[in-house]
């Protein structure tokens, strides 16, 4: 029997809207797996041996900070309102891409006591409105539930009382087959994840002389480049100063690949739609992948 932690209707302000080093949009799944990371150690503080492994997430609302004016070719990012110098000029600062979203956050529990369900579900409620998730503040969450998923029964019938709470909204499954099949043509990783995402414009003359344009992409659905972990491009070893002098210190940099929002209901296994953490030391990969990945 697994056990999931529902965490319904999350609304959150000013998250931070990278989803690549080259893109923005949705949160990068880092974001999401982190956050649960971060409530799992809160939660042991409080003394539950929780352990939450897995963690799905759909997408119910989006609202990207951006602007676009009357006679702009391409949308600007809306900056915050820094404190005006002592020469009363605007400070200089970095563009950072916000957004206000709302989730629904599907968690997969282990070691939960049967006998502490209601103080487990009291501390998760509490400890969600301190926290910031995808460094959004939190406005709002309903009660957060337990939900039961029995492999060994009919698996339609458990698992469409769960993707029924994840409704209305889109959820976020990996592509990385897509980007795979096209770097097999001989393309680079960005040349693929590229092809899968651009859209052909083409134009045809019909009999009675008009023109008519048609557009098309090489991969269907809605499919979004997102940051997924990051590739070790130095030796492990200790820097001065680092902040964790027991842990082994590399340098990375952002590993990229293609998602898809798909509706829940087109979900036919649990794992399709769960993310988790995934090491490759061989080839000095840390990532988030879907578990039906790995």
């Amino acid at each position: 029997m697994r056990q999931f932690l529902l965490i319904p209707h999350l609304k959150l302000h000013n998250a931070n809207a990278m989803s690549s080093p080259y893109t923005i949009g949705f949160p990068a799944m880092t974001a999401w797996l982190g956050a649960v990371h971060a409530l799992q150690r809160k939660l042991q503080s409080k003394g539950c041996e929780v352990s939450l492994t897995k963690v799905g997430v759909s997408c119910h609302e989006f609202n990207l900070q951006t602007y676009k004016g009357q006679g702009d070719f391409v949308h600007s990012i809306i900056g915050t309102a820094n404190p005006l110098d002592k020469g009363g000029s605007r400070p200089a600062f970095i563009e950072e891409a916000r957004c206000h979203l709302e989730v629904s956050l599907l968690i997969e529990c282990q070691n939960i006591d049967p006998d502490e369900k209601e103080q487990f579900l009291e501390d998760v409620q509490q400890l969600i409105c301190s926290m910031k998730f995808a460094s959004g503040d939190v406005l709002a969450v309903k009660k957060c539930q337990i939900l039961q998923f029995d492999e060994d029964a009919d698996q339609d019938r458990e698992l469409k009382p769960i993707l029924n709470k994840l409704m209305l909204g889109h959820v976020l499954v990996e592509r990385r087959d897509l980007v795979i099949e096209s770097m097999k043509q001989g393309k680079d990783a960005l040349d693929a994840v590229l092809d899968c995402l651009k859209v052909t414009h083409s134009s045809s003359v019909d009999e009675n002389g008009k023109v008519i344009w048609t557009s098309k992409r090489n991969a269907q659905g809605w499919l979004v480049p997102i940051a997924v972990g990051f590739q070790g491009i130095s030796e492990l070893g200790i820097a001065k100063n680092q902040r964790d002098a027991d842990t082994p210190h590399r340098f990375a940099e952002a590993v990229l690949t293609l998602g898809e929002f798909i509706m829940p209901y087109r979900i036919e296994s649990i794992d399709q739609l769960l993310w988790q953490y995934h090491v490759d030391l061989e080839n000095n990969l840390y990532l988030c992948q879907n578990s039906t990945t790995i």
